[in-house]
Formats: structure tokens, sequence, C-alpha cells
């Protein structure tokens, strides 16, 4: 089987793509640990793909203990070009209805306590972020939700996600502090993963679920994860069947994207430079500079 350009990560809920076929598990252990769970490869609608659950079956892995960067290295080391990360996030503005999608644009990164980056220790790099998210993938998932046509949901393009450190939710003063900032929905585990996938030059577009209103709504229940998981549990079905849309939509088309070449003008150390340790931690990020 070819090898799979695009891997799906799937959040709270998703932790699993019954579409998949031709199933295989792989076990890929990176430079930075092991990845959440076994990374199932196979294919979608004749397309290969690589599906990752990023809290691992079970649901194991708290925002702050997800290996980000194991993660998104070990989906680069099998050859993944596009990420779809599938999030569940609440809401900060009453036209995003629990049960919509959203697709983000900007990120706002309140995390604390997270590795950001594969680079130091030898080797810098600064890539840019201010367009976080590839827009020509976000473009082919509009389209994939619009074709779709998920029951009872409105798509919203264009929003900017809060990440939070997590694991608790938000304060009613937090809350509205993110409000103020212009944030649209707030969630605990897109970032740092779409900095890495930046730097590992991968094209990364979220599909966020709404399960909630958070707890700035004067008149909504205040989120729960009882609540949370419900309402993506309702969803779920509808979202695997964007995604699926989503990859046969990106496998016609193959659009480029501004992440594929990150490192051009991201990458300060040269590979000749480092230290043959700083290498080969760093190699299926660099390889093609070897």
């Amino acid at each position: 089987m070819a090898k799979p350009r695009i891997g799906v990560i799937g959040g709270s809920g998703l932790y699993q793509m019954a579409a998949i076929t031709n199933v295989q598990e792989q076990v890929v252990e990176t430079p930075f640990g092991m990845p959440s769970d076994v990374i199932v490869t196979g294919e979608l609608s004749g397309v290969p793909v690589a599906f990752l659950t990023r809290h691992g079956r079970g649901h194991r892995f708290l925002p702050s203990e997800v290996p980000y960067r194991a993660n998104i290295y070990a989906l680069k080391s099998l050859g993944v070009d596009y990420v779809i990360a599938v999030s569940a996030v609440g809401s900060l503005q009453e036209h995003m209805k629990p049960l919509d999608m959203v697709l983000p644009s900007q990120f706002i990164d309140l995390t604390k306590q997270r590795a950001q980056s594969f680079f130091g220790q030898g080797a810098i790099a600064h890539v840019s972020l201010a367009e976080p998210v590839c827009l020509a993938l976000q473009s082919v998932l509009a389209e994939a939700v619009r074709e779709v046509k998920p029951v009872d949901v409105e798509l919203h393009v264009g929003a900017t996600y809060v990440c939070i450190e997590g694991p608790q939710f938000s304060t009613q003063a937090e809350s509205h502090w993110y409000r103020s900032m212009q944030a649209d929905i707030i969630g605990m585990t897109n970032m740092p993963e779409a900095r890495l996938a930046r730097e590992a030059e991968m094209a990364y577009a979220t599909l966020a679920l709404v399960t909630d209103f958070d707890c700035w709504h004067p008149k909504e229940a205040h989120v729960s994860a009882n609540m949370a998981i419900m309402n993506l549990m309702r969803n779920a079905e509808q979202a695997q069947a964007v995604v699926a849309k989503a990859i046969e939509l990106l496998a016609a088309s193959w659009p480029a994207s501004i992440a594929h070449n990150a490192l051009d003008t991201g990458l300060i150390t040269s590979p000749a430079d480092m230290a043959p340790e700083v290498r080969e931690r760093l190699a299926a990020l660099i390889a093609r500079r070897l």
C-alpha cells in the first residue's frame, strides 16, 4: 500500500474511523517518545490514510499530557503531508451553537506546560505562524461539509480558537476575557499541535465540533465533561462522513500549501552544521535537505 499522505487526528469522542479498510496498526517510535497510541493505516475511499487518536484509546491522556511532538513526528515519518485535526470545542459566540461545525483560521495559545518545538539543542528554526492553518486544506474541509450536508449543523469558517491548558474548564471571568479577545471557540488541544505541524511542513486544519457554550452564556448551562461527550457522540457519525469526503476531495487535487515549504525560510541552522545526533533526531523533518 502507498504511503499515507493524509493523517487524521481524532479528538475527544473520535477514537476510531470505522470506514477505514485494509487496516494495519503501526507502532512508531520517535526521538520524542511514543505517540498517543498505535497509528492505524489503511484506505478510505481508496485513499491511503493514517489515523491517530489524540488522547489514546480509552481516553488516557489529559490535554497537557498528550505527546504532541511524538504524534506529529510519527505521522511525518509515515509520509503524511496533510493533517485533519478533529476537536471538541466550546462556543464563545451566540451564533455558534452546540452541534455546529467550525473551521478556525487563527489560534490564541494560552498553554503553559507543553513542549512547543522540535528545534533547539543544536538546531534552530523560526517558522512563520501568521497563518497557522492551511487555508487550502480548510477550503477542502468546507467543501466537504457542504457536500455532506450534516443534519442540524451550521458551518462557520474563519474563527479564532483560544487554546487553554486545562484540564479544568474556564471560570466565568476567564470565559468573558476570552470573548473580549475576540476569540470564537475554546479548546485544549490544537496548540502546540498546529505549531509542530508547521515545523514538520505538514498542512494542518481543524474540524471543530461545538459541544457547549463554555460558561459565559447567561441562559445556557455551564459546560461539563458529560455534556461535551454527549454532544460529541451525537455528531461523531456526521463528523466522520465529513472527514471521509474531505479525504476524497483532497486526493483529487493535492493542493499546494504554504506549510509544505515552511523550513525554506524558517530553518536557520544548516543540516551540515548540525551534530550527527541532532541530524538523526530531526531526520524526518529535514530529510529532503540532507
